[in-house]
């Protein structure tokens, strides 16, 4: 039966109102809201908000990390029939300027006074942006814009002028057709679009997914990721009022390690970037441990990367590895995953970008049981899900309930749900691009369904190209999957191949600087700063083995051996949504960055050795400035096709 958010929120305050529904860490004490609390202070702040002005149909923006009186603010603006807007918390004050002129923004909600100093700056480019609330007071004691004001004091006037039944009669006269939610895409290749759904998409995926993997008002989550993300709203809004599981806030960006150790999640879900900056905090602290440790530690996980997938998946194992794994589990493997914060995960998902396989098989070697999911802001996230006992890091898994999924004769992935969008946005050409008249969605995504069902995705149609000139002239070059299997490396954070239109494929490459400030450190190697390490020729050197290990395994594909990378240079810099060269989900925008850097473009293809570079930043207080370097390029091992690939 389809219902909205409100509508969910009321049910689980009248059946369960002594139940936990959101817990926020403040000062280091976990403070929990009950679903009858949380209903009462909806319930305020929608009035506040009607008194206010906001109609129905019209938006609500908001601005913040996961807060609890945040998550109120949308689901009042929700019960009104309005619809919320969440916006990116580290957006620049510019970022902002189109999504509020574009969907003719009068009322906001942010969350302290770095966010509100951000709208006041922009104010000016916003004339319609009339009434400004914050949640968090600090800092705002001798604000005297006009039209700001605390959340307590929309509260408080909702509360006073409150009308018994009036909030159940908003609530039941927003459908489940009404539009709930705008989300806008990152602008990996222009402007954002505003993505409209309505209450039925979200819920429609929000509980399929619910469904798939069992979940229950016991689940424990932790919301750390934007909100303004639909993976992170999909998992800590939509299926959190689906389900009446406990959303748990954490005090701060810096303590979210503590906080997923205290909380104990039972339902987690991060971008591969965040598995991959644990597992880099594992190994560089095993590196320093003491020898013994060292031994112990390297002799399970051989024998977790033999058996442990398989126990994981449920398949035949011996009777004496099951236990050795048993110990190991006691020795090693629990200890590990109690350190992560992973002790009580049942369902761990990743998405937004291709994990490792060694990454991914690290994971469920040790227990934990991690899988990938497919889908988009565009279809409420949910299309693709992997079984608990078939998940594999080379598919993104089977169509859900209520999915169908074709694929066209240029072998884009086309997929039908109830959790498709309304459409873009005051966009009905965008919107006429990528659904079709019968109702069929286009990912941009090239893939196809392997025998057993499972969707695997290539690369952005867009994205693959081919190569022109040289021995494999007229091959396929697919960027994302050389950058992927690039950034599997845990020295190596992001990568940018080039090599559409061209000979041969270059690449530009970050490192991970933690990962390998420890590996220098431990080699007594010197650096002053990113730019010092990153130049380093050990370090030019470490970079070459990873690019030569990456052309090795795309030696033995037949379709993508041409990718093998020829050259390579390691940028002085790391790449930054604040320089526009990643979106604010950190996906690389490789058009951006070939633009901006079409120097060392040039000086790859030109078989220089070194090329300077001067390149403008934006620093952390919002100053610009620039930075300047002579880069060393290095030329990479490549190796012939194996035969048993040809």
């Amino acid at each position: 039966m389809q219902s909205t958010f409100p509508r969910l929120l009321l049910r689980h305050a009248q059946q369960r109102p002594g139940a936990p529904a959101l817990r926020e860490k403040e000062y280091g004490i976990w403070q929990t809201l009950r679903w009858r609390d949380l209903a009462a202070l909806v319930e305020q702040l929608a009035c506040g908000l009607q008194r206010a002005g906001l109609a129905r149909g019209e938006h609500l923006v908001v601005i913040g990390a996961n807060r609890p009186r945040l998550y109120a603010a949308m689901l009042a603006a929700q019960s009104l029939g309005a619809i919320a807007v969440p916006l990116y918390q580290d957006a620049a004050a510019a970022e902002c300027v189109f999504p509020l002129t574009h969907a003719e923004v009068r009322f906001a909600v942010v969350e302290d006074q770095e966010q509100l100093d951000k709208l006041l700056e922009i104010r000016s480019d916003c004339p319609l942006l009339a009434r400004i609330w914050y949640d968090d007071p600090r800092g705002l004691r001798h604000y005297g814009e006009p039209g700001v004001a605390a959340l307590d004091d929309l509260q408080a006037e909702g509360a006073q002028a409150l009308q018994p039944g009036w909030f159940a009669q908003q609530v039941e006269a927003t459908q489940p057709g009404d539009v709930a939610a705008m989300f806008f895409t990152s602008g990996t290749t222009g402007r954002p679009k505003g993505v409209v759904h309505t209450h039925a998409s979200l819920l429609d995926r929000a509980e399929a997914g619910a469904e798939f993997d069992r979940l229950t008002t016991r689940e424990e989550v932790l919301a750390y990721l934007p909100p303004a993300w639909i993976g992170q709203n999909i998992f800590s809004y939509a299926q959190w009022l689906a389900c009446g599981y406990v959303v748990n806030c954490p005090e701060d960006g810096s303590t979210v390690m503590i906080d997923l150790k205290e909380v104990g999640p039972t339902y987690y879900f991060a971008p591969p970037r965040v598995f991959e900056a644990l597992l880099t905090s594992v190994t560089i602290r095993m590196e320093d441990a003491g020898a013994l440790k060292r031994t112990m530690f390297r002799a399970c996980m051989a024998l977790a990367r033999r058996v442990g997938p398989a126990l994981r998946d449920g398949q035949a194992v011996g009777a004496l590895d099951r236990l050795k794994y048993a110990i190991g589990d006691w020795l090693v493997y629990g200890p590990l995953r109690n350190n992560l914060g992973f002790s009580r995960v049942r369902v761990a998902y990743t998405a937004g970008e291709a994990i490792g396989p060694d990454l991914f098989s690290f994971y469920r070697s040790i227990g934990i049981n991690l899988k990938q999911l497919y889908g988009s802001t565009e279809t409420a996230v949910f299309v693709c899900l992997q079984p608990d006992d078939a998940a594999r890091a080379d598919t993104v898994g089977l169509p859900i309930r209520g999915v169908e999924i074709r694929l066209a004769d240029n072998g884009e992935v086309l997929v039908k749900s109830s959790g498709l969008l309304k459409g873009y946005y005051k966009n009905p050409e965008a919107t006429a691009e990528v659904l079709t008249a019968d109702g069929w969605y286009r990912t941009s995504d090239a893939g196809f369904l392997d025998a057993s069902g499972h969707l695997k995705i290539i690369d952005r149609v867009k994205d693959v190209g081919r190569l022109a000139g040289g021995p494999h002239d007229g091959a396929m070059f697919a960027p994302k999957y050389v950058e992927n299997k690039l950034k599997f490396f845990p020295h190596i954070k992001e990568a940018v191949a080039f090599g559409d239109g061209r000979d041969r494929v270059c690449a530009m490459l970050n490192i991970d600087f933690d990962a390998v400030g420890n590996w220098a450190e431990r080699r007594n190697l010197p650096y002053a700063g990113y730019p010092d390490l990153a130049g380093k020729p050990e370090v030019y050197a470490l970079m070459r083995e990873c690019v030569e290990q990456v052309n090795a395994d795309l030696a033995a594909d037949a379709q993508l051996a041409g990718c093998q990378i020829h050259r390579f240079l390691v940028l002085h810099k790391e790449l930054d949504a604040d320089d526009g060269e990643l979106t604010r989900t950190h996906k690389v925008r490789r058009g951006f960055i070939a633009e901006k850097y079409a120097p060392l473009v040039d000086a790859l293809y030109a078989g220089r050795s070194e090329q300077f570079i001067e390149t403008k930043v934006t620093f952390e207080d919002g100053r610009s400035g620039s930075v300047s370097a002579t880069l060393r390029i290095d030329d990479a091992k490549v190796f012939p096709m194996l035969k048993e690939a040809a």
